[in-house]
């Protein structure tokens, strides 16, 4: 834990990455923390988790809160539990990060503004800039933008390329407080090795399933071996109905091999070590719709 003392003008603080689904928060995480923390896919509502990504530089340290996007048409438990998630980080953070896509202002980002309590500055980062064929068409945006209460700046970005990240975060330091660092200047997250394995996991399900399942099922790390050199991980991945089991497991094994072997792939760069995982199917039937069970699985 660094001691740096408040007098030298070092600044700490939270920022929440906030934004509808699918617009390239996580990608924006891990484009700042430099390492694959969040996961990401082309599915909407792959984050389920609150992360903190730590970016430590010369006299700041950002801790990044990376949310589910919010949302507004389903509402069973699991998305009941994501909006809250999404929502309390914005009451924690000292600014906010509204990432929304460079091509347009929509309803759902509306939306997903008015989570920012009143007071909390807000920095819009219009992601995305990269696929644009025209940048002038960013011109009336900006100007529509620029026009919203509480929005303190305007940030064109690129998560994929990293286009103007470091003017990103140079705004939000403006509005960090006064404080010592939290964290040691080479830590990435506040999360535990268990966790990111399970998140390992899941990313390589929402990538191979299809477009329903990856949402009615989760992962589990039943056991997780530290030893000097080795990681052993035992993860179950948990679906609602039986029918599930055959389409997560493939023809004669091959497709939970294959999320095996890619997640382990993954968490062997993320660890820096040789990782031996095996994972493995089961059923628990209206997992996502009870409160109590998701609780169990880690969502808060």
């Amino acid at each position: 834990m660094s001691h740096e003392p408040e007098e030298s003008g070092h600044r700490c603080g939270y920022v929440a990455i906030i934004g509808r689904p699918n617009v390239g928060k996580s990608t924006l995480l891990n484009r700042l923390v430099g390492e694959k923390l969040s996961i990401t896919s082309a599915k909407a509502q792959t984050t389920r988790h609150r992360i903190v990504g730590v970016v430590t530089r010369p006299g700041v340290q950002f801790l990044l809160l990376d949310t589910p996007g919010f949302q507004t048409r389903n509402r069973g438990a699991l998305n009941r539990v994501l909006n809250r998630t999404a929502s309390q980080a914005a009451l924690e953070a000292d600014v906010v990060v509204l990432v929304i896509d460079a091509h347009a202002w929509t309803e759902a980002d509306a939306q997903a503004l008015k989570l920012v309590p009143p007071g909390c500055p807000v920095v819009i980062a219009l992601n995305k800039v990269d696929a644009l064929d025209d940048r002038n068409r960013l011109l009336p945006l900006l100007a529509k933008l620029g026009e919203l209460p509480g929005v303190s700046a305007l940030v064109p970005i690129s998560a994929r390329t990293g286009r103007q990240i470091d003017d990103l975060l140079s705004e939000c330091a403006q509005h960090l407080p006064l404080g010592d660092a939290q964290f040691e200047a080479d830590a990435f997250t506040d999360r535990s090795e268990r966790f990111l394995a399970a998140e390992a996991i899941r990313e390589k399900m929402f990538r191979l399933l299809g477009d329903e399942l990856p949402y009615q099922s989760t992962v589990q790390i039943e056991k997780f071996e530290e030893l000097p050199n080795l990681r052993r991980i035992f993860a179950a991945v948990v679906v609602e109905r039986d029918a599930q089991k055959p389409i997560v497991l493939g023809a004669a094994g091959d497709r939970i091999k294959r999320i095996a072997s890619e997640a382990r792939q993954d968490l062997e760069r993320l660890f820096g070590m040789p990782v031996y995982l095996e994972v493995w199917v089961k059923v628990r039937g209206g997992w996502s719709d009870n409160e109590q069970r998701l609780k169990s699985y880690g969502y808060e």
